[in-house]
């Protein structure tokens, strides 16, 4: 892993086609650099001082190299642009049946927590061939996951989740940076992603000691936090019921509608006041600075357990 490589490896199906269109640049840089600095060199010896060379000056022109050289870089720039664009929503795409992990970015430390409760500090254990899909935060300022051998980097902000996902291809270990200065120690904040085997992956998730799944912790918060004691049909309190609620559209007070993902619960959680469903009152404490940021991806995740199931009490969140 720290041996020096020019290029790092390609270790994700995204690799090649990153790699693909970046030397596609470099060589199209290359090609009009030698279009315009070989004629620059050639004038430069030719109308030297002193040369014999014409410098009359004669008046000529030709509409072909005109239209020519407006024309192709034109072309060459939407080609370029489309593909580009093609890549781009491609790996924005997030494939379905992704491994799910969740990465909390803290100065000057990446903490990984795995759907099935097991969490790392500065690694990431994944197992090959399987599209992992990672839901990032940042506990503090401004961070960027950065895996080059993978060719992806995705933005770690604070108080907003973001996502990003990978399929390695490769067994082995990679670099893991911030590549956003987020501090003195900055430079510190490396870690590293092992590619294992599916079998191997499998039994590093029985070593060391057995935790709960990130559901299992999210269920027992949302009790032990009372939770439960509003959002549920029993309930003396009037507050929306959360089962089947996740990526369904909320409608709220202000006649807006909204959909209840991620960013929908977390704030849900810490800025009750924010968004407040229609036919509700805005009754509901605020948790912020009563839970960390891995308790409020556990609740989420449970609730998003519970919003596959169909309830036929739910009411208009």
């Amino acid at each position: 892993m720290d041996q020096f490589h020019l290029f790092p490896p390609q270790a994700s199906t995204s690799a090649q086609e990153v790699d693909h269109l970046y030397f596609t640049l470099i060589l199209i840089s290359l090609f009009f650099i030698t279009v315009v600095f070989l004629p620059i060199l050639y004038f430069c010896i030719k109308y030297r001082r002193g040369s014999a060379a014409d410098r009359s000056n004669p008046l000529n022109g030709s509409n072909l190299i005109e239209v020519g050289w407006t024309t192709l870089p034109t072309l060459m720039g939407l080609a370029l642009f489309g593909w580009g664009a093609v890549d781009y929503f491609r790996i924005e795409r997030k494939p379905a049946n992704a491994l799910q992990v969740q990465v909390v970015g803290k100065q000057w430390m990446w903490k990984v927590q795995h759907a099935e409760g097991k969490q790392e500090i500065n690694e990431l254990h994944i197992p090959v061939d399987r599209t992992i899909a990672l839901t990032l935060t940042s506990q503090d300022v401004i961070h960027s996951f950065f895996v080059p051998a993978f060719r992806v980097k995705q933005d770690v902000v604070p108080g907003k989740y973001t996502s990003e996902w990978f399929k390695p291809t490769r067994p082995g270990e990679y670099h893991i940076f911030c590549s956003q200065y987020c501090g003195t120690q900055h430079a510190k904040m490396i870690g590293r992603v092992v590619v294992m085997q599916p079998e191997a992956y499998a039994r590093w998730l029985q070593t060391g000691e057995q935790t709960e799944s990130i559901v299992r912790s999210g269920e027992r918060l949302f009790y032990d936090r009372g939770c439960s004691g509003c959002h549920s049909p029993n309930s003396k309190f009037h507050a929306p019921l959360l089962q089947g609620l996740y990526r369904k559209p909320v409608p709220l007070a202000d006649g807006t509608m909204v959909t209840a993902d991620d960013q929908y619960l977390r704030d849900s959680i810490l800025q009750p006041a924010k968004q407040i469903s229609a036919g509700y009152d805005n009754i509901m404490p605020s948790f912020s600075g009563h839970l960390t940021e891995e308790e409020i991806m556990q609740l989420i995740a449970y609730v998003k357990s519970i919003g596959r199931e169909e309830s036929p009490d739910q009411g208009k969140p």
